[in-house]
């Protein structure tokens, strides 16, 4: 009933807006008007909107608020084209009430999240919780709901057959089934969480049968602590706990503005570097037989294979396997390469490769990838976690005046 009412307030102030001054819908705006009410209360549920947002983050309600309106309005929109009314509706108007409904949405929702929790804190409007757990866990959940009073939830019995009868962090425990089911059936637990390890498969479907026609919120919370070794995080993914093994940590919304930056700049270095690289073009192509350019395999951000650019230092000649590196005064280095390398002019290059979006200005340096099978095997041996690896990362180019031994 509220969502339909702000979104008939939406249509009254977006009229108002568009007139000037205070008037009525007309007849097809009144139309859209309850098409789109009848719409709310069929789309909205879908979403999930109407569900219990205890505990949950109320960015994640506005977010399907917000998509859902505007499913709405699509809808809504597709049927006065569909009927031929839309030239008797103004576009201004529906603009207006489109965002003025979302804004409505949005703040009557984050109103009435606010004021639950304002009243949560004061311990009213709380669900009592029986948890089923071993006594760590258990006590780390009690301390949990204690930290957050906002999020509605009181635990008041601890059940655990392997624990004394007493009282674990101000709650009791008991060990006795048969308690636990006079509480439940008794109506004075809302909530009943099974904190146990997945091992106990048949204590928590004989509880889960135990209780399942009893009007009480059975949840299942596994100890995943236990599993999250080496510190990898813990992380929600698709409603299920995961544990991040070898993940970046760099998510694609995050790193879009560096990608900006490094090709923008990118293209302003290549832009007022142009006469230099081509006077160093033309020395490179001159002070030796080959190609201007050395190009080698590397890997990038999530393993991918690229290839460097650089001006060739060396004249041109076989590589050996295991042999991927040359030494400062080895003879293939033409003097044009030994000042090239001496200045760090050989690395200007690969600019194009961050102009292509293949390095970064500021990053991790790109090995060759035989130097990558000799680096594995090294941080297998130091135990150096996977997640430092830098497969994961965009590969740098600001580690060029670090390097003394180039492979070109």
């Amino acid at each position: 009933m509220i969502d339909s009412a702000m979104v008939a307030l939406g249509a009254l102030l977006a009229a108002w807006l568009h007139a000037g001054n205070a008037v009525w819908l007309d007849d097809m705006q009144s139309t859209l008007l309850a098409f789109n009410c009848v719409l709310v209360i069929m789309t909205f549920p879908a979403f999930g909107i109407y569900q219990s947002w205890r505990g949950k983050p109320v960015y994640d309600l506005l977010w399907r608020v917000t998509l859902a309106w505007l499913m709405v309005e699509g809808a809504g929109g597709l049927l006065t084209f569909s009927v031929h009314r839309a030239d008797l509706l103004s576009r201004m108007w529906r603009l207006y009430w489109g965002a003025t409904v979302a804004a409505l949405l949005m703040l009557s929702k984050a109103v009435v999240h606010a004021t639950l929790k304002s009243i949560r804190r004061e311990g009213f409007n709380q669900k009592a919780v029986a948890i089923v757990s071993a006594a760590p866990y258990g006590q780390f959940l009690i301390e949990q709901m204690r930290s957050r009073p906002e999020a509605g939830f009181s635990p008041v019995y601890v059940f655990d057959e392997n624990f004394p009868e007493g009282t674990l962090a101000g709650v009791p425990v008991s060990r006795d089934l048969g308690d636990l089911t006079l509480l439940v059936r008794g109506r004075a637990i809302r909530e009943l969480w099974l904190a146990l390890p997945i091992s106990q498969e048949q204590t928590i479907n004989k509880l889960v049968t135990e209780f399942r026609d009893d009007f009480v919120n059975i949840r299942f919370i596994p100890d995943v602590r236990s599993l999250s070794f080496f510190n990898h995080a813990v992380v929600d993914l698709l409603g299920v706990p995961a544990i991040n093994l070898a993940a970046s940590p760099i998510t694609d919304l995050k790193v879009l503005p560096k990608r900006v930056f490094d090709r923008l700049f990118a293209a302003s270095v290549l832009l007022c570097l142009a006469p230099l690289l081509i006077v160093l073009a033309v020395t490179v192509k001159m002070s030796s037989l080959g190609p201007v350019f050395f190009k080698q395999k590397r890997k990038g951000i999530d393993g991918y294979e690229f290839e460097i650019y650089k001006f060739r230092s060396m004249r041109v000649h076989k590589e050996t396997a295991g042999h991927v590196k040359a030494k400062k005064g080895d003879k293939p280095v033409t003097r044009v390469g030994a000042f090239l390398r001496r200045t760090s002019l050989d690395e200007l290059p690969q600019f194009i490769n961050v102009f292509r979006g293949e390095m970064s200005v500021v990053g991790p340096r790109p090995h060759a990838l035989e130097h990558d099978d000799i680096l594995q095997g090294s941080r297998e041996g130091l135990h150096v976690p996977v997640s430092h690896q830098t497969g994961h990362y965009r590969m740098g180019a600001s580690e060029w005046f670090s390097r003394r031994d180039r492979p070109h």
